[in-house]
């Protein structure tokens, strides 16, 4: 929906008119004469602004990241104390984001124009900050290079894993178990999480993982029963009914 700055701004109307039509729509809603007609305006004045299809996206991609390092800034603690604590806020705070905003996410990481790459270089001088906070307080078990790759590589990783799940069978812990395996690459930290289990839950996925798909001593149904409590006492270590 264009905002009210955008009323005598056709760029930026039509880029928002974009951003809203490929977000309730996917990709495939992104047409000029769509956008020209949720921007209130005509199809010529798409290729006068942007050239193309291919210069809207760069435009919306550009709109991404502003967006994003907008989050990212008023994120920032100008006098951080807990660098590990403000890597893991700021691998959340991009992920999130992923999660929430997946085709605008995308076309994002497509994009190659100039403005979104100036975007994207900004966006890396504060993840950049944030590694040097670590190296300098002697939290980093990596090189600075490298810790940034592999922190951009679990945020985008998860992201993509996530969207590429079936949504009945998406689980937040998996962000959660990204997030301090991530954290225990790079630094000395103490994972927020155990690094192992043991008790109910741990056995339980144990014998799930064992029980043969074909066993002959029990029926379909006292299988899957079986099966269901296995589950259930994995994901939580409660007693089946509880």
């Amino acid at each position: 929906m264009a905002t009210r700055d955008s009323t005598d701004n056709p760029r930026r109307r039509i880029v928002e008119a974009a951003v809203e039509l490929l977000e309730n729509g996917g990709p495939d809603a992104v047409s000029t004469r769509a956008v020209a007609a949720a921007a209130g305006m005509q199809p010529p004045a798409i290729y006068r602004l942007f050239g193309d299809k291919e210069g809207l996206l760069e435009a919306v991609a550009e709109h991404g990241y502003a967006q994003f390092l907008e989050r990212k800034r008023a994120q920032l603690d100008p006098a951080p104390q807990a660098p590990v604590e403000e890597l893991r806020h700021g691998w959340d705070v991009v992920v999130e984001f992923g999660v929430s905003r997946p085709e605008l996410f995308a076309v994002m990481n497509r994009a190659t124009g100039r403005g979104s790459d100036a975007a994207h270089r900004a966006g890396l001088e504060i993840l950049h900050g944030r590694v040097r906070r670590l190296a300098a307080g002697g939290w980093l078990r990596v090189d600075e290079e490298l810790a940034a790759q592999i922190i951009r590589a679990t945020g985008q990783g998860a992201v993509t894993t996530w969207h590429s799940t079936p949504a009945d069978r998406r689980n937040p812990a998996l962000l959660t178990v990204l997030r301090e395996s991530m954290v225990a690459a790079v630094t000395r930290a103490e994972p927020a999480i155990p690094a192992a289990e043991s008790g109910p839950a741990a056995a339980a996925r144990a014998l799930r993982a064992a029980l043969p798909d074909d066993a002959d001593v029990l029926s379909d149904a006292e299988q899957r029963l079986l099966r269901e409590w296995l589950t259930r006492l994995a994901a939580d270590g409660g007693a089946p009914g509880a």
